[in-house]
């Protein structure tokens, strides 16, 4: 998938907290100071792009110091989550690839952007003897909030931007983790939601709900 498809996906400001693991309070305020400007909407209602969660994540790491060992790293200057993406756009580096185990793209104890591949380490900010990465796709634990994996929240869950409007879902299937949560919330027993969905398996319906449940809960709200 490129680059540019990971614009895809569509999330109000509740939903862009609890996937992306940072405070809502946060991505308003970012959103107010053109840090991370919602891609799919900046006008009432704002709406958050799958992008927009990893230039989140980006920035919430960068923005915290980081401990290296014993040694504590300073924050990192707010100018590499501006430009993160934007330097990924130009490389023509592909974000997320549902085959891939983990995501090509990290940044540095230094806030810079590396692309880590089979094939090769490329190092967009040319310097070299990095000893520690953040992931940005798998789960995400900042200072202030979880957030979960990107691509496979579950076992047998999946989040594809370009499916769904990004939510996450069953896997092989259209059906989102908030149908079958909602369906409980209304008073459906898992049994009843079973029967409902046949061709799903009771496991990843009980993980659909467990997720919901879990993003309900750990939504950073300040």
């Amino acid at each position: 998938m490129s680059a540019v498809l990971a614009f895809d996906g569509c999330y109000d400001a509740r939903r862009t907290a609890a996937l992306s693991g940072v405070p809502r309070s946060t991505v308003y305020d970012w959103a107010r100071k053109g840090v991370v400007v919602p891609s799919i909407s900046h006008e009432r209602e704002k709406l958050w792009s799958y992008a927009d969660l990893m230039a989140l994540r980006i920035a919430s790491w960068l923005r915290h110091p980081k401990r290296l060992d014993a040694d504590l790293r300073p924050v990192s200057a707010m100018r590499h989550a501006r430009d993160a993406l934007v330097q990924l756009d130009e490389q023509g580096f592909d974000l997320w690839d549902g085959r891939a185990g983990a995501s090509p793209l990290y940044v540095s104890p230094t806030g810079k952007i590396v692309i880590v591949t089979p094939e090769a380490t490329h190092d967009l900010s040319g310097q070299g003897g990095l000893s520690e990465w953040l992931d940005l796709l798998g789960p995400f634990e900042g200072t202030d909030g979880v957030g979960p994996d990107l691509r496979r929240p579950r076992e047998h869950l999946r989040i594809v931007p370009s499916k769904c409007a990004g939510e996450p879902h069953l896997a092989g299937s259209r059906l989102t983790t908030l149908t079958v949560a909602a369906l409980t919330g209304r008073g459906y027993t898992l049994d009843d939601v079973v029967r409902l969905y046949p061709n799903e398996t009771r496991e990843s319906l009980v993980e659909a709900i467990d997720l919901e449940h879990s993003l309900d809960t750990l939504v950073p709200a300040a």
